[in-house]
């Protein structure tokens, strides 16, 4: 399971990011995370929980941000937001593409925090 190992970076990444801005309580993350990320939004979940224990930022809580999957058709020289991330192909003129423009990161974008 994947998804632990990556809970434990975004925990050291905010544990160091709150030193640094000299925040003394965490109470969420916010994180954006592709459909196509390859990630389980329910096993990060999960295992955030697990990784945040005994740390300073434990009962912080992770709020995720679901990315689609937003691709750009060279047929077309159009971008499209795909409802379902499989099949990778253009909802217009059918063509497959390999120009993924969203939907396969995994970011921390803001602490929720007091100084």
């Amino acid at each position: 399971m994947h998804e632990l190992s990556i809970a434990h970076s975004l925990v050291q990444l905010a544990i160091e990011t709150a030193e640094q801005n000299h925040l003394k309580k965490i109470e969420a993350l916010r994180v954006k995370l592709g459909v196509f990320s390859g990630v389980v939004k329910e096993a990060l979940e999960f295992s955030f929980d697990i990784a945040t224990e005994g740390t300073s930022i434990e009962g912080a809580h992770l709020i995720i941000e679901e990315i689609p999957l937003k691709i750009f058709c060279s047929q077309c020289s159009q971008e499209y937001v795909l409802e379902k991330p499989i099949p990778i192909k253009c909802p217009r003129c059918n063509s497959g593409t390999d120009q993924i423009l969203e939907g396969k990161e995994i970011e921390l974008y803001e602490l929720v925090g007091e100084g």
